[in-house]
């Protein structure tokens, strides 16, 4: 064999060698994976957390940028507007009364969710305004976020 031959056969690895990199690299993906997994439930579980406490929002600060929202809707020629997102499982039965629009789903509520609804009670339901809560979206099969959206139209 010429040294060239020599030098690229250097250069290829065995067989044994293929497969060992080809593992690593899927060990290495698997573990960042991981990682990238346990960061974003530590990051919900945070969230629902925060959630949970009391906003420390004014009801004149909330009035402020409920209109503010509603007002830009309105100019875009929207009827209902997504005003908050938050996990199934921060309400009481994970999302099941709000899923099958049971009466009294209103109750498990918590949080800040539940501040938003009784808000809504005190200022926005007089003026006509309705206060839709569903789940918008069911990742896996299971209930994922609930939508709160403020509605002004039949």
């Amino acid at each position: 064999m010429s040294g060239i031959e020599d030098d690229l056969l250097k250069l290829l690895p065995t067989a044994e060698q293929a497969r060992d990199k080809i593992l690593q690299a899927k060990a290495q993906k698997l573990l960042a994976e991981r990682k990238s997994q346990e960061k974003a439930a530590a990051e919900k579980k945070a969230l629902i957390q925060r959630l949970q406490k009391p906003s420390g929002v004014s009801d004149a600060q909330a009035l402020k940028k409920v209109t503010t929202i509603i007002q830009r809707a309105v100019s875009n020629g929207l009827n209902e507007v997504e005003v908050y997102r938050f996990p199934s499982t921060l309400c009481t039965d994970r999302g099941i009364a709000i899923n099958n629009q049971s009466p009294g789903w209103e109750q498990t509520l918590v949080g800040l969710p539940k501040e938003m609804y009784e808000f809504w009670k005190r200022h926005l339901r007089g003026r006509g305004y309705k206060f839709i809560c569903k789940i918008a979206d069911f990742p896996g099969g299971v209930l994922g976020d609930v939508s709160i959206s403020l509605k002004w139209s039949q």
